[in-house]
């Protein structure tokens, strides 16, 4: 059990790695006006496949960390860190929850139903950020920034959002049941209940 945590632990390190990179530097950044961004960027796949492979609390941590880093290492998003945090922490705990919890994945031997299960934790959990993010993002600029700067970027970020969920979802699920047979195949696969 003990080398099953700490392996547990160590993957989450590299999908905070693999999540920090993805954002950072394979990001299409959207300038908008007066000085705010987004991004179109496939880190929250990152965060899903976290989910999908160590687990709700793993995955997601993992996700958070990478791309709150990414945030604070960004002068244009260091004000978004903690809702990065929370938000991208939130997406793996629910595509773990469904993952895990309700479809089984780990011991479940139909790959039909495992693709299923996996594209409906993917879905959950980024349907999650796709109405929070930009919420949770305009209540925030609305008490910092005014108004004005609020509404006019909230429609880009709606967007960004719904573009970045579903590449997420696509490349998560299309990831994770490439890596499945592997890891199984090298003793690596968790089975989480």
């Amino acid at each position: 059990m003990k080398k099953q945590t700490t392996q547990k632990i160590a993957l989450t390190g590299l999908m905070a790695a693999l999540s920090y990179v993805v954002f950072t530097f394979l990001q299409i950044r959207i300038q908008l006006p007066g000085g705010d961004a987004t991004s179109i960027h496939l880190g929250n796949a990152v965060c899903v496949l976290g989910a999908l492979l160590l687990g709700g609390v793993y995955g997601g941590l993992g996700g958070a960390i990478g791309m709150t880093i990414g945030d604070l290492l960004d002068p244009q998003y260091i004000v978004y860190a903690p809702k990065t945090f929370l938000l991208k922490f939130c997406i793996g705990l629910i595509a773990g929850l469904i993952a895990h919890k309700l479809g089984k994945i780990t011991t479940e031997k139909d790959n039909k139903k495992v693709l299923l299960w996996s594209t409906l934790a993917a879905v959950g959990g980024l349907l999650f950020n796709v109405i929070f993010d930009p919420l949770i993002g305009y209540y925030y600029k609305l008490l910092i920034l005014g108004k004005p700067a609020a509404e006019l970027t909230l429609a880009w970020n709606i967007g960004a959002t719904a573009i970045n969920a579903a590449t997420s979802t696509i490349v998560s699920v299309i990831v994770y049941m490439a890596l499945r047979p592997a890891l199984k195949k090298a003793g690596l696969f968790f089975t989480l209940s």
